[in-house]
């Protein structure tokens, strides 16, 4: 049964029994996850509509957002954020003593029109400056709605594919321009061949943090099709890709995209009043909540405090970490900031939690 509820709702609290962990993140769709929605073969010139799942914290990307991969929804729906979980069951917590989250893409929900956009903008920018690539670059501009999760990169072919279950292309499209049934079969055989459809050939966009650089990679096939003497000397499909991904690397190393959120946390990510009340819910009951994030301390304070600020007095103080009151533990990438506030009593909480794992 397919039930829309919040996740607190999902979270059948129970008396503790035999020691579990649980933990939330953002969660990797593998190649055949566009199975349940097959989509007939799409056309150029007729986008279809969006109706794919988000499945790592409960979100839904919007409906009819013009992307031609999934199938089109009978009517367009709206659904509030309190209930965009997607449950094939409930989960009996009788058993977990602990609870643990991601920060980015789980409890954080990043804006795609903007935070997708000044990743995709960034990326760009260390492909003209760092990567020698012409600066017309620029001027491109990103359509978030177009991608969605669940897709394969082929890095060889400059391919965009959509898979079912059997690992047969339904829909391939070479940058922007959607292959016959004539060259797909050429490319990718018949239904009694199969690829494998892995790394290091092709690559899955399994994640939020993908759909920019899928994008991106798409209109450098294009340009590069178009134009292959403004392209770095000796480059290739597989080569454009890689290229892509050192500059999304170098954006997030060097702080690019975070120090632009931490200027401004409501530009860019979803304000939402239910993740407060869940975490005493769960506290309450017993159970032991922490946080485990690979952004680094001072990041991950902002955004907490922008997340949990509804629920805080003096949020405007840089010095405010009440926001870690609803947690046993916190885990970031090394930081000074952070193990300056790490206790020893912090660090039993830890052993415990592990410890009954």
């Amino acid at each position: 049964m397919l039930s829309r509820r919040p996740l607190a709702a999902a979270l059948r609290l129970a008396p503790l029994s035999p020691p579990l962990l649980l933990f939330f993140a953002s969660s990797s769709s593998s190649s055949s996850s566009p199975a349940s929605c097959s989509s007939p073969t799409a056309s150029a010139s007729a986008p279809r509509g969006c109706s794919a799942l988000r499945m790592d914290s409960g979100a839904v990307e919007p409906a009819s957002t013009g992307a031609i991969w999934s199938t089109p929804s009978v009517e367009p729906r709206s659904i509030s954020i309190g209930k965009q979980i997607f449950c094939n069951r409930s989960l009996n917590m009788r058993n977990i003593t602990a609870v643990g989250f991601d920060m980015d893409y789980t409890l954080a929900q990043y804006k795609p029109e903007t935070f997708e956009a000044l990743a995709y903008h960034g990326t760009i920018e260390k492909l003209v400056k760092d990567l020698n690539y012409p600066e017309e670059l620029l001027t491109w501009q990103f359509d978030w709605k177009y991608m969605v999760r669940g897709l394969v990169l082929d890095k060889k072919r400059g391919n965009i594919l959509k898979m079912d279950r059997h690992k047969y292309v339904k829909v391939a499209y070479h940058g922007f321009r959607e292959m016959s049934k004539e060259e797909k079969v050429a490319a990718y055989g018949s239904t009694l061949i199969r690829d494998s459809f892995d790394e290091p050939d092709y690559a899955l966009i399994d994640t939020l943090f993908s759909l920019g650089e899928a994008y991106l990679f798409a209109q450098l096939v294009d340009f590069m099709d178009s134009n292959p003497a403004k392209v770095p000397s000796g480059t290739d499909y597989a080569h454009m890709y890689r290229d892509v991904r050192s500059a999304v690397d170098l954006c997030h190393r060097d702080g690019t995209l975070k120090r632009m959120v931490a200027k401004e946390p409501s530009r860019y990510i979803n304000e939402d009043l239910a993740i407060v009340p869940m975490l005493q819910m769960l506290r309450k009951s017993g159970r032991s909540t922490f946080l485990v994030t690979n952004s680094l301390w001072d990041y991950t304070d902002v955004v907490m405090n922008y997340l949990c600020g509804p629920y805080m007095s003096d949020v405007s103080s840089s010095h405010n970490h009440k926001w870690l009151e609803y947690f046993d533990v916190v885990i970031t990438v090394q930081s000074q900031a952070f193990f300056m506030m790490i206790t020893e009593q912090d660090c039993l909480k830890l052993s415990l939690i592990l410890g009954n794992f």
